[in-house]
């Protein structure tokens, strides 16, 4: 029986370890932290449906129950080797593995806020990301500024490390929109009295359905959007927030006090995906995501024979797009197994 090993126990790493495993191959699925999900296991509720993320993550586990597949939590990988054709993974354990295939479904970084200086995260109490508001939904935390007071104003912030030369991130983190739009419409429920608006760019609805809560939004919560890229923000003596941008589509410049600012955040290429990069020898892409063997045809399929990918090592995807890829991807590692035993 081959043995192939999944590192990450992400959304993709538990797809192609459960697809791996009906499949009739030993799989080892290797997750660092204590929990599986990713970035999944932190969050509320998903666009556009507004379902509870939690549902995702029971369906996760429901997989590696009914799996035959072993998991190894709380463990990372920490050298990487090739001898007589075959990959040798050694972990911080100590634990020595030497399998058929390997699939990296190690997903991706978040864009660190405070490289924006000129918006102001970590230096003005009242500037959240989208991940910190995510935490207060899941934790059920009231909406407030740090002074107690109930926010009046909000002000949604699209592509923060995103399509920015200057964050050395020229991709577009394609789910920053829709989430801004899920969040404004769940902040416009909690906060019924408070005006929102979103600065954005231009607007990229890639999905099904994302279109139509766009609208939504708009047309049922009030939620306002600006085209117009924020230039600063500063701190009122009251802790309130002044904002500047430039009114894109009348080619103004717009000043704007607000009570709390959110940042979108985008996605990167994280610090786990750049060591397996390092140790595997492999491409990244400009922004710094690892390359597959051709865009088009090998998606799946790395530079180095017998390494496989899923999911968002590769490039920014939604959940839906991630399960697709990691089924993908085990496919292509299924018939790369049974091709070997032909030569």
């Amino acid at each position: 029986m081959d043995t192939v090993v999944v590192i990450g126990a992400g959304v993709a790493g538990v797809e192609a370890a459960s697809q791996l495993s009906g499949f009739g191959h030993e799989v080892i699925l290797v997750e660092k932290n204590s929990y599986i999900g990713g970035k999944l296991a932190k969050w509320d509720h998903l666009f556009p449906s507004l379902r509870p993320a939690s549902e995702i993550l029971t369906s996760m586990e429901e997989k590696i129950k009914q799996g035959s597949f072993k998991i190894l939590k709380n463990t990372e990988i920490t050298d990487i080797s090739r001898r007589n054709g075959r990959w040798i993974l050694k972990t911080g354990k100590g634990i020595s593995l030497e399998p058929d295939a390997v699939v990296i479904a190690s997903g991706f970084g978040l864009f660190d806020a405070k490289r924006k200086e000129e918006y102001g995260y970590n230096i003005y109490n009242n500037v959240i990301t989208s991940v910190d508001l995510e935490d207060k939904l899941k934790k059920g935390e009231k909406i407030r500024m740090t002074n107690g007071k109930t926010p009046r104003r909000i002000a949604f912030i699209h592509c923060v490390g995103s399509r920015d030369e200057k964050s050395g991130n020229h991709h577009c983190s394609k789910v920053c929109c829709i989430t801004g739009v899920k969040q404004a419409i769940e902040l416009r429920n909690l906060l019924p009295q408070a005006e929102i608006f979103c600065f954005y760019m231009d607007l990229r609805m890639y999905g099904k359905d994302f279109e139509e809560l766009y609208r939504e939004a708009q047309e049922n919560y009030d939620v306002q959007f600006i085209r117009g890229r924020l230039s600063e923000a500063s701190e009122n003596m009251d802790e309130s927030l002044l904002i500047k941008a430039e009114d894109t589509l009348s080619g103004r410049p717009l000043k704007m006090n607000v009570d709390l600012m959110i940042l979108l955040i985008g996605m990167e290429a994280g610090e786990d995906t750049i060591n397996l990069c390092k140790g595997f020898k492999l491409e990244r892409d400009r922004s710094g995501f690892i390359k597959p063997k051709d865009i088009h045809i090998m998606r799946n399929f790395s530079s180095q024979e017998g390494v496989f990918l899923a999911g968002t090592c590769t490039c920014p995807m939604t959940i839906g797009d991630s399960i697709d890829n990691a089924r993908a991807a085990a496919i292509e590692v299924h018939n790369y197994l049974k091709n070997k035993h032909l030569r």
